[in-house]
């Protein structure tokens, strides 16, 4: 166990975002995952002589969209250049990317964390570059290679070193995977690979008045939430440990890179990490530079639209959820947008999103589906969450009703008043169900009106026993107040 000493953990981001276009970054071969190896290739993109690259205009428009949601600089002009290595899964042994003119940078990206409050993290730069194809080392003492990924438009966002704890870097992910997902860039299915974070960690350790720093770490290729905060929480008891043993820093040595093992739950040394003149950056020549003028820029900025953690403190100022109520249901922009519409048709916005939520998205789960795509308009369940309101049902009708109306959009009334499921308020009825509880439960009336260790539970008890002789039709706010009434009538004077 090392020794307590004074860090702070330094961790930026590198993100890559495969973006939602049809086809490939620089040639027409359709873009879609699980197919054969190798089936979806042409001489662009397996690197063949004399192939030419023509830029995929919408996938650059993705990235831009992007750039914007991320607060970024938008360049009016940028270019393409070569980033040249060697590996099996190059088939051009370089890949085209952006180097000295990003499509974007100086941008900041705001996180909720944990405690409710809002962090800035910087964003360096984002920009384009074309993915590599995939290497599967499972099929025997080989290694095969799978092409089919090989030009795919890829978004690599740089963030600034700006996290402070695992659990920050874990919302930075979680955030991002929202906002691409909200402006329609991406799936952003990690399981899929259409998202991979590379976490870059380092300590600032204060130890005898001065500052050590350790040599940065990049983890690789995370695909999960659990491993981009398990890993870099790992990584930084690693380091700790090391600096205290070795007393290493970062001037003694080069970025290294590591992988993740899941199954040991550790970080595992691959090796130094190049630096960018190792690369041997050059101009792409057979791309010209992109220009950007004043009416593709705005034409893209329309569809910025609402981002989420907008919507998410919207949801909490204006309808006055909780922060995580808020969070759940702006979860994903289609459950956001219909919950929006529930409350505008007129259903308190807190029983909306319980509706949603709590059976909505069980349902949606179910069928392989959306809240939105069940089948049921907006006003249908505003109105049933307006009869719940109400005491015309409670709230186990209610949700009952809720899981007939999938592919109907049967009005929540209509199937009530079928089942005989309305709820009575007539005060004379219910009054006549009290009085007979009351008598026939001496022992927990005694134990309320002589306030014994019972009589919160006998109070649940009674009213349980006046719906049930209802049949579930009383209104349990009716019977509450009758039963607190008769009982305090019941109650010894002086």
């Amino acid at each position: 166990m090392a020794a307590k000493v004074d860090y702070k953990v330094i961790v930026g981001l590198e993100i890559h975002v495969h973006l939602a276009a049809k086809t490939k970054m620089f040639c027409g071969c359709e873009l879609a995952y699980g197919g054969t190896p190798n089936s979806r290739t042409c001489p662009v993109c397996i690197g063949m002589p004399g192939s030419l690259p023509v830029m995929n205009k919408h996938a650059y428009e993705c990235a831009v969209l992007t750039a914007m949601a991320l607060n970024c600089s938008i360049a009016r002009f940028t270019k393409w250049d070569r980033k040249s290595y060697y590996y099996p899964d190059l088939p051009k042994n370089y890949q085209i990317s952006q180097y000295d003119l990003p499509l974007s940078e100086n941008g900041f990206i705001e996180i909720p964390l944990e405690d409710g409050s809002i962090k800035r993290v910087g964003i360096i730069r984002a920009h384009l570059e074309e993915d590599a194809g995939k290497n599967n080392h499972e099929l025997g003492s080989f290694s095969a290679i799978d092409l089919n990924r090989a030009g795919a438009p890829l978004l690599e966002i740089v963030t600034a070193p700006d996290m402070n704890h695992p659990s920050e870097v874990r919302q930075m992910a979680q955030e991002l995977q929202r906002i691409v997902r909200y402006l329609g860039v991406s799936e952003g299915d990690m399981q899929k690979g259409h998202m991979r974070f590379e976490p870059n960690v380092n300590l600032h350790i204060y130890k005898d008045g001065q500052t050590y720093k350790t040599a940065i770490c990049e983890i690789k290729n995370l695909n999960s939430f659990r491993a981009i905060e398990r890993s870099v929480a790992y990584e930084t008891q690693r380091q700790l440990e090391e600096f205290l043993e070795t007393g290493k820093t970062m001037q003694m040595g080069n970025k290294r890179t590591y992988g993740w093992d899941d199954v040991n739950q550790m970080t595992v040394l691959q090796r130094e990490k190049e630096e960018a003149h190792d690369y041997r950056y050059f101009p792409e020549p057979d791309l010209v530079p992109v220009e950007m003028d004043d009416v593709w820029f705005e034409q893209i900025r329309s569809r910025l639209g609402e981002l989420p953690l907008q919507k998410q403190k919207r949801f909490v100022t204006d309808y006055g959820l909780s922060d995580y109520d808020a969070a759940v249901v702006t979860g994903d922009k289609a459950t956001a947008d219909y919950f929006d519409a529930v409350v505008k048709a007129g259903a308190e916005p807190k029983r909306a999103c319980n509706l949603i939520t709590q059976i909505g998205q069980k349902l949606a789960n179910q069928s392989n589906t959306s809240v939105d795509q069940l089948g049921i308009s907006p006003q249908n369940l505003a109105k049933l969450a307006q009869m719940a309101d109400k005491g015309l049902i409670s709230a186990t009708v209610a949700a009952s009703i809720y899981t007939k109306m999938p592919g109907t959009d049967t009005d929540p009334e209509a199937i009530a008043k079928a089942e005989n499921l309305i709820q009575t308020s007539d005060t004379g009825a219910i009054e006549g169900l009290v009085n007979e509880v009351l008598a026939e439960n001496t022992e927990a009336v005694q134990d309320i009106l002589t306030n014994s260790k019972k009589a919160q539970k006998a109070q649940g008890f009674l009213t349980g026993q006046v719906i049930k002789k209802s049949k579930g039709k009383a209104n349990p706010r009716v019977v509450t107040e009758l039963l607190a009434k008769r009982l305090s009538e019941l109650a010894p004077k002086g």
